[in-house]
């Protein structure tokens, strides 16, 4: 069984069921995720990833949704009893479920042998705000399959004896799969591109399509360059095209991220897994992030890192410039962005500190170690009954 509610998580799920059954065909899989696992072969009680949000408010007004979801999936694996339950990222809801299916089987079935076990793919990032989590984490699940390279030490040192294994990070084997020496669909007019990548849902892009159409009429008035806005669906180009349609040559690409990376000379992009994407193609990069004044100031309150962007983490410096809330106005974006594209030689020792840092994310076959991992608990599992 697996559950994904995110789009990055089903395309994580999707890649992990594929390495599964090349390696065990008969393998039935069946749960809750997106397209990608459907198109893998797994059985879908429903779409999860209409549940991907952002924010506290977000969050509140999809509890009941999250709540009927949750006593479907606990219905569901009562009733198929799969030999193992693989949670795929989504750690708010998916570390509830495994504590609640615990509950479940302590106090109404614990007349049966069946006890699956949980496999949390993806760590919650406990090692940024509330590591208390972890503890719940640790009790509730068997075995937890990290993709950060720090992530295995700080649960050694947090969870001493809970099994954790660094598979390394997808991404890596998604971009090494790319041709590299792709043509780009465009015609090269000479002049700088620069990726404008506002993030994929639709809390997002109503937070982050103002700031970054802005700073893109400033970056204009300051250098002649070309821009390309980043959508992951055609369903948002109209919003899109509202934003940005008076700033001069601006194109909007939908998806294939790696062909934009691949062109772009200098990125203006939210913080998240994209950013890697940018650290991977060697791309100089701005991050930046706004949310809700509550989110901000409850989240403030318990984020202990340093940075919010992945590349700046792993290399414990602002490779990245990096500009959050209040900060992440357009003046500010544009100001880092032109500095970028007029300084070749600090692109330069960007790029050299990129390839460095990428190093550390592990080689390509994320999805294969995971499957390796998931096989040997499925048989452990087995040997126990």
């Amino acid at each position: 069984m697996l559950i994904a509610g995110e789009p990055s998580g089903d395309l994580l799920a999707a890649e992990l069921v594929r390495a599964l059954k090349t390696r065990s065909p008969d393998l039935e899989c069946f749960g809750a995720g997106g397209p990608n696992m459907e198109a893998a072969g797994v059985e879908l009680a429903f779409d999860m990833t209409r549940h991907a949000v952002i924010g506290l408010w977000e969050v509140i007004g999809k509890y009941f949704e999250f709540r009927r979801s949750m006593n479907e999936l606990l219905r569901l694996a009562v009733e198929l009893r799969p030999d193992v339950i693989v949670c795929v990222d989504f750690g708010g809801f998916n570390s509830r479920f495994a504590g609640a299916l615990r509950d479940y089987e302590r106090h109404f079935l614990s007349h049966l042998s069946w006890k699956p076990g949980l496999v949390q793919f993806v760590s919650p990032q406990v090692w940024a705000s509330r590591p208390g989590r972890a503890d719940d984490l640790a009790r509730n699940f068997d075995q937890l399959l990290c993709i950060l390279p720090f992530e295995k030490a700080w649960w050694a040192k947090r969870v001493p004896g809970f099994p954790v294994e660094f598979v390394g990070h997808p991404i890596v084997g998604r971009h090494a799969a790319m041709e590299v020496d792709e043509v780009v669909a465009s015609v090269d007019s000479g002049r700088p591109v620069v990726a404008l990548m506002p993030g994929s849902r639709g809390g997002e892009l109503r937070k982050h399509l103002p700031v970054i159409a802005d700073a893109a009429r400033r970056i204009a008035m300051a250098e002649d360059v070309e821009f390309r806005l980043l959508l992951s669906n055609a369903g948002h180009r109209v919003v899109a095209e509202r934003a940005v349609g008076e700033i001069p040559n601006c194109e909007i690409q939908i998806g294939d991220a790696g062909r934009l990376l691949r062109s772009a000379t200098v990125a203006l992009s939210k913080t998240g897994t994209i950013t890697l994407e940018c650290a991977l193609h060697g791309l100089p990069t701005v991050t930046f992030y706004k949310t809700s004044p509550l989110t901000y100031f409850i989240g403030k309150r318990v984020v202990t890192v340093p940075f919010l962007t992945m590349p700046n983490l792993l290399a414990e410096e602002a490779v990245f410039p990096e500009f959050v809330q209040d900060e992440a106005s357009p003046a500010n974006l544009a100001a880092a962005v032109v500095e970028l594209l007029r300084d070749t030689a600090r692109r330069e020792a960007v790029r050299r500190k990129l390839t460095k840092l990428t190093k550390s994310l592990g080689g390509p076959g994320a999805a294969d170690r995971a499957a390796e991992a998931v096989l040997k608990l499925i048989g452990e599992t087995a040997a126990k009954d």
